[in-house]
């Protein structure tokens, strides 16, 4: 076969028990793209067929939707009695289960990215009202092929729930190893059962081993209920207690002490960050603490996950000493400014008009006037600064959901201080 419907079939890139994965080429597009292809009569097997079809189906009704750069995008779908097919985004890195074993685990810094990453892909997933419900690393897929670099996403929906809370059956939908309590024994599950198999991801990610071993999904059922895992700094040295307690509360047996929505896993994530109980190199602020910040500022307040995180892709951090000129009054200028930690002074002819801290835009009348427009101040750093710049070409170039929020606070900012203007005036 050298073709299906309109895409041109290149190679077979894997194989389960009730599919293929072909890569192939999307004629008009122009773009590859990975297509997932039933085996023939696969769907009419007379104990499991149901099963499958309802997979398949799952899949196919995600086209279009969960428009996010974390999850693998679904663009086209054909499930009928006689073939049945799903045409998703191509990633090229694999899987992470190539970095699940004890002589190839990623740096632990490493492993709370792709954690964060996936903490805010599901909860997007969450808000579009779909549980997953089959986390492990055989789904979550490396868009590089260098496990060090890029960025991940969260792939295969096909047992997800959709619409209100359901149950599921153990043997049906699911891998035993990474379910929670609440999956295996039959409950009502939402998106708590998701953050457990996540926080089994994260242990094994760290450790190179899974919570629980047993000879089968039984013995998996009893531990998972009734065992407590080895702690991951037995396991592995350099394991801060800060992320000890995130996997703990991740994975605790009762919902009740157990994360109860993804926004709090993942700000614990972060936090190990800023906290600086983890550490990047020289110069550089961890993907997840960058969205972190954002998202706390108020003037982000409008923007969806999916807006930020394109905002992260243009924007440019960077660490400035006490007493750097950022601006100069009267020079030409094309780019604005986002306080991430630290503070500045607003001067005019030496006179201190204000002081900017954390979650202060400035600079941004520079991109919003014409070509010829000047700097109306000079602004000093008072103490070591995190600078958050975006450049007016990067906005312009933005998506036009993305510009529009930035323009919408603009006028936010703009009328803020109009109105602290008009009071100091009167006072005075």
């Amino acid at each position: 076969m050298d073709k299906i419907g309109k895409y041109e079939l290149l190679c077979e890139i894997g194989r389960g028990a009730t599919s293929t994965v072909h890569l192939a080429h999307d004629p008009f597009t122009q773009r590859r793209v990975a297509i997932k292809m039933a085996f023939p009569g696969v769907l009419k097997d007379p104990v499991r067929g149901r099963l499958y079809s309802h997979q398949f189906l799952n899949e196919a009704a995600l086209v279009g939707k969960l428009q996010h750069p974390h999850i693998v995008q679904t663009y086209d779908a054909v499930v009928d009695d006689n073939i049945c097919y799903i045409v998703m985004e191509y990633v090229p890195g694999g899987t992470l289960e190539a970095v699940c074993t004890p002589d190839r685990l990623l740096p632990i810094e490493r492993v709370v990215e792709i954690i964060f990453k996936c903490t805010r892909a599901l909860d997007f997933a969450v808000h579009a009202g779909i549980i997953h419900r089959d986390i492990k690393p055989a789904n979550i897929l490396f868009a590089s092929t260098d496990p060090m670099l890029g960025d991940i996403k969260v792939s295969d929906f096909g047992a997800a729930i959709t619409g209100a809370p359901d149950r599921t059956l153990v043997l049906g939908i699911g891998s035993p190893a990474y379910m929670s309590p609440q999956q295996v024994k039959e409950q009502t599950l939402d998106q708590q059962t998701d953050i457990y198999s996540l926080g089994v991801v994260m242990y094994q990610l760290l450790t190179g081993r899974l919570p629980f071993q047993a000879r089968n999904s039984y013995d998996m059922i009893y531990q998972i209920i009734n065992a407590e895992p080895a702690r991951p700094s037995s396991l592995r040295s350099g394991i801060p207690p800060a992320l000890e307690a995130i996997v703990a509360r991740a994975m605790h047996k009762d919902v009740e002490a157990r994360y109860a929505s993804w926004p709090e896993f993942s700000h614990d994530l972060a936090r190990t960050f800023r906290e600086r109980q983890l550490t990047m190199a020289r110069d550089q602020v961890a993907d997840s603490e960058k969205f972190d910040t954002l998202r706390s500022f108020p003037f982000f307040a409008a923007f969806s996950d999916v807006e930020i995180w394109e905002a992260l892709r243009f924007a440019r951090w960077s660490k400035v000493a006490p007493g750097t000129a950022v601006i100069q009054d009267g020079e030409a200028g094309d780019c604005f400014f986002f306080v991430a930690e630290g503070e500045l002074k607003v001067l005019k002819n030496g006179v201190i008009l204000d002081v900017l801290s954390s979650g202060d835009c400035f600079g941004e009348m520079a991109v919003l006037g014409n070509a010829a427009s000047r700097r109306g101040a000079d602004i000093v750093t008072l103490t070591n600064v995190k600078l958050v710049t975006i450049t007016g070409e990067a906005l312009r170039k933005s998506s036009d959901a993305c510009r529009m929020h930035f323009y919408q606070s603009f006028l936010t900012v703009l009328s803020q201080r109009l109105t602290s203007a008009n009071i100091r005036l009167v006072s005075f």
